[in-house]
């Protein structure tokens, strides 16, 4: 009886083999001749396949939120350091625009010097402007140990700005033009015409409205047109002869009527003034 029962168990386990080995060589078959699976085999990937989604789900969104957190951080670093970058190159765009207008001035201010070579100069920074008297008065760093004495004239970067009012041991005050004090920078004036005049007057006001000088006490504006050269005619004690002032804008009447005044566009600039020149004297007189 066990033997039989032996001889049973062999035959069913051979049985079963012999199926499995059918069962995967039919399949290998199929798969290679048709390139399908075994009926039920499909199924059961895409049920294996969804399982693995759902259980693998939670874990790619975390991961994915991390990726995304992390390319956050790295963008935001990124922004600031282009940021950085970006103020740091301004700041140099900005130095080197300060720097190329500053050596455009001096420029200017050496081209004027070499004008000058009849007069004595001193030459001199503006150290101080106050903004409720831009207009009025300026302060240089240069004063009497320099040889810088009151009612000298001071020149711009091409022309006259005004005249020196106060002079301290070292530094100065200078009174512009463009001043509202129509009682003081009366400049003796010379305007060079085409014709066989010249016209002399005083400089006696500075008009806001036009951005003028106004020369009044005319001697004559028969031939004065606009364009002519405005210049320091050296009369009286204020400034030696010759320095440029402006250039005729417009000869009209005066407020009166009764009298002609000419309108001049200084050649300086009066509201960006770095550098001054100092007029001391005609070189080897000793009047001022």
């Amino acid at each position: 009886m066990k033997k039989f029962n032996s001889s049973r168990n062999i035959i069913i386990a051979i049985t079963v083999a012999v199926i499995i080995v059918l069962l995967v060589t039919f399949s290998a078959i199929q798969r290679n001749d048709k390139n399908k699976s075994m009926p039920g085999q499909s199924q059961i990937n895409n049920a294996v396949a969804q399982i693995d989604k759902i259980i693998k789900a939670p874990f790619r969104g975390l991961e994915n939120g991390v990726r995304s957190i992390n390319n956050l951080f790295n963008t935001y670093s990124e922004n600031e350091a282009l940021k950085r970058r970006m103020d740091h190159s301004l700041t140099i765009e900005t130095e080197l625009a300060d720097q190329k207008a500053e050596n455009e001035k001096l420029k200017e201010q050496l081209d004027l010097s070499k004008t000058l070579t009849d007069y004595e100069t001193v030459n001199a920074n503006v150290i101080n402007r106050s903004p409720d008297s831009w207009q009025d008065v300026l302060i240089i760093d240069k004063g009497t140990k320099d040889g810088v004495e009151v009612n000298m004239a001071v020149m711009g970067n091409k022309g006259l700005v005004g005249r020196v009012i106060i002079a301290e041991a070292n530094s100065a005050k200078v009174e512009l033009l463009t001043t509202q004090n129509q009682n003081t920078n009366h400049f003796p004036v010379k305007i060079n015409t085409n014709g066989s005049k010249k016209a002399y007057g005083l400089m006696e006001s500075y008009n806001s409205k036009t951005n003028t000088l106004v020369v009044s006490q005319l001697t004559t504006v028969e031939d004065v047109k606009k364009g002519d050269a405005v210049v320091t005619s050296g009369l009286g004690s204020n400034s030696p002869e010759g320095l440029v002032v402006g250039e005729v804008t417009e000869v009209k009447k005066s407020k009166t009527g009764l009298d002609s005044e000419v309108l001049v566009t200084p050649v300086a600039d009066m509201y960006d003034v770095t550098h001054v020149t100092v007029i001391k004297r005609l070189v080897g007189t000793g009047e001022k």
